[in-house]
């Protein structure tokens, strides 16, 4: 069977980088959504409304379409991106010495030719990360790295902030902004092999 093509809804390089270390280099298509949570709605209900969403936004038929949106939850409050300096900072607060959850949805949508209507699935991942107490000498250190500005929860595991985290519980990758091993099932459901899509560079396409 042909392999589609293989599309990320996500301007996020945080979510390319992951790919790349299978060397998979998608199509990158970012969504641009309403991100606002609907009254009532919780979070893990919130992060897999957005991934259908994106992923529905960004699909042409044929295509094989990833999207995904993490959120950090704290004392059952989700923690989106900074808006500035100081937010990050009482974000950070919030979080130290305290265990909170990183909660992705994935969506991967496909639409043979051909076929009447596109069919997507959706699934969640869930990781605890419980941090260490942060001093304000550490969290203007972490705030002068400038990673915190476009990150939920206003950290990343996979630069400085790696520092912080004491313990995780589950999926790594995810807390980075993609759980892999979910994207490789969903993947999966659809009748295609992740691996499948991998490239010897960026420049040539997959295997098969």
């Amino acid at each position: 069977m042909a392999l589609p093509e293989l599309v990320l809804a996500s301007a996020s390089p945080r979510r390319t980088e992951l790919l790349a270390r299978l060397a998979i280099f998608p199509k990158v298509r970012p969504a641009d959504i309403d991100e606002t949570a609907l009254k009532g709605e919780t979070p893990s209900a919130y992060v897999q409304r957005l991934a259908r969403t994106k992923a529905a936004h960004s699909a042409n038929t044929g295509e094989l379409v990833v999207a995904a949106d993490t959120s950090v939850v704290s004392q059952g409050e989700i923690l989106g991106k900074p808006t500035d300096r100081t937010h990050a900072a009482s974000m950070l607060r919030s979080l130290s010495g305290r265990r909170h959850q990183v909660l992705t949805g994935v969506a991967v949508w496909h639409q043979p030719i051909g076929a009447d209507a596109p069919r997507c699935l959706v699934d969640l991942q869930t990781t605890e990360v419980t941090f260490s107490a942060l001093s304000e000498t550490r969290i203007e250190w972490y705030l002068n790295t400038a990673e915190a500005d476009d990150k939920a929860g206003s950290y990343g595991l996979n630069g400085a902030a790696s520092i912080f985290a004491d313990t995780v519980n589950g999926s790594v990758t995810n807390v980075i902004g993609l759980p892999l091993a979910l994207l490789d099932r969903l993947v999966a459901g659809h009748g295609f092999d992740l691996v499948d899509f991998a490239s010897s560079s960026p420049l040539q396409g997959p295997t098969r």
